[in-house]
């Protein structure tokens, strides 16, 4: 039940950030994030690493996300009166998926080549699907460069985050192992 929760809630701060920031307003985005988050808190047997995975995430997203907007290939609505500094909708949609990283993407974690290819060519499509569904997201013409600067973004800051999601798990996986008997 955790795991559909994980992925459904997720999907739904997506779309409150997506459709809120399309009518130029990041507070759903925010609200949504938050009742979210804290809910994923409350289910995690290690609350401490998700909080370290969403303020990495954060990082993560000033860094992609201002860098796409500073390049002036990607414009995101609802955004801050500085290109270079991504919008509170886009980082709340960053904390939340640092919520995915030890459920629904729990497997990133040990494929770091394949936490890259879904970086580097899934993403881009929610950032597409936000433009055209909802205008919270536009591209400078021709849109694949802009397209390219959020995959190549990704594809650097997903498997870092995995890497991060992992390491700091490790210990805890290691002592629930010796707890059952694993380990002796």
């Amino acid at each position: 039940m955790h795991f559909w929760g994980n992925v459904i809630g997720n999907q739904l701060v997506w779309f409150c950030a997506v459709a809120g920031a399309g009518r130029g307003q990041y507070w759903p985005a925010v609200l949504a994030a938050t009742a979210y988050i804290v809910s994923q808190l409350l289910l995690s047997a290690h609350p401490s690493v998700e909080l370290k995975l969403m303020a990495v995430a954060i990082v993560c997203g000033l860094l992609v996300d201002g860098v796409a907007g500073a390049s002036g290939l990607v414009v995101y609505a609802a955004g801050t009166p500085a290109a270079w500094l991504a919008p509170v909708w886009i980082l709340a949609l960053w904390a939340s998926f640092a919520m995915t990283l030890t459920v629904s993407f729990a497997a990133l974690q040990r494929q770091w080549r394949l936490a890259a290819l879904v970086g580097l060519l899934l993403a881009p499509l929610a950032y597409l699907s936000a433009a055209r569904g909802f205008s919270s997201v536009a591209f400078a013409t021709p849109a694949w460069r802009g397209i390219a600067v959020l995959g190549m973004g990704w594809s650097l800051a997903l498997p870092a985050l995995a890497a991060c999601a992992r390491r700091w798990q490790r210990p805890y996986q290691r002592s629930a192992r010796l707890q059952s008997g694993e380990g002796r």
